[in-house]
């Protein structure tokens, strides 16, 4: 969702170095963004403030001489690697009252996530051009080949998502019965933590097995996805493979899988987007509602 920022830079001031500081959980999708020069993992444990590690790396970012850091996040502890490097220019919005921390502060608006950070390609108050850069990730046909080796994969398959990182809301109940209606091999994937999510789905069951890099890669080898709004949805989406998104308790105009080819089913019940981790009001129908035979009308329909 930040990489059309990223791209907007890239036009607006031809020839410009981006370094992306990230977590390293995710540095694998930074660095397959043609925009992205290099990828400097942060060694900073969630939720942790870390101080003196933080510090540290500040001052070692500053022998790089960088003229400007971009803050995506909005938490205070954020801005302090760039406060600390002792960058001139640190731009993003106000957040946790960055004051000082911050030199050119932004006020939030409400918007599509993809817009909200590409406004920080603009001075404060001016609204980017649109419609903005599609979200794209570089996959060389070779590192298809290759993972669909190593799990065994023959002919076409499809790659079904049914974690959800946010927690139970998100999260669609059928993907079991939807599974056994395709007639093409199924792969599952998502991170450790959506075990529970694809127990009992029929298929290649790959859910924790594999690295981050070689799920992009089986995605990107997929004849289609299926997915609940999650990380791999927006994976799915940059780079290009039909989808049917599925969202419950958040809104697809606020992070919408950003793909001509991709589908979103929502039911626009009067109850979403709540944005809830688990349903407030117990019975989940945002979820339970959405049949199978709908996924599978918009899954035909790719």
């Amino acid at each position: 969702m930040a990489q059309p920022l990223l791209a907007r830079l890239r036009e607006k001031l031809p020839g410009v170095e981006i370094d992306l500081l990230a977590p390293e959980w995710v540095a694998a999708v930074a660095r397959r963004m043609p925009e992205v020069r290099e990828v400097i993992a942060a060694p900073f444990r969630h939720g942790a403030l870390q101080l003196r590690e933080r510090w540290k790396l500040g001052r070692t970012l500053k022998l790089r001489g960088y003229d400007q850091a971009i803050v995506l996040p909005n938490t205070w502890k954020s801005a302090l690697v760039p406060f600390f490097a002792d960058i001139p220019l640190r731009s993003g919005y106000v957040g946790e009252s960055r004051y000082g921390l911050l030199n050119l502060l932004y006020k939030k608006q409400a918007a599509a996530m993809a817009l909200h950070y590409a406004r920080l390609s603009e001075p404060p108050g001016k609204a980017p051009q649109q419609p903005l850069p599609a979200p794209r990730l570089r996959v060389a046909p070779g590192e298809v080949a290759a993972a669909t080796r190593r799990f065994r994969l023959e002919g076409p398959y499809a790659v079904l998502c049914p974690g959800a990182e946010y927690g139970p809301a998100k999260r669609w109940p059928y993907f079991k019965e939807l599974a056994l209606c395709l007639g093409i091999e199924v792969v599952l994937l998502g991170s450790g933590s959506d075990r529970e999510s694809g127990a009992g789905i029929p298929g290649n069951n790959l859910i924790g097995k594999t690295t981050l890099d070689e799920a992009i890669h089986l995605i990107a080898g997929a004849a289609f996805v299926v997915s609940n709004d999650s990380g791999l949805m927006h994976i799915a989406a940059a780079l290009g493979r039909p989808q049917v998104a599925l969202f419950g308790s958040s809104d697809p105009e606020h992070t919408p899988p950003a793909s001509p080819a991709a589908r979103v089913v929502w039911l626009h019940l009067d109850c979403s987007p709540c944005y809830a981790r688990v349903c407030p009001l117990g019975h989940f129908r945002c979820m339970n509602d959405l049949s199978v035979e709908r996924v599978l009308a918009e899954v035909r329909a790719l």
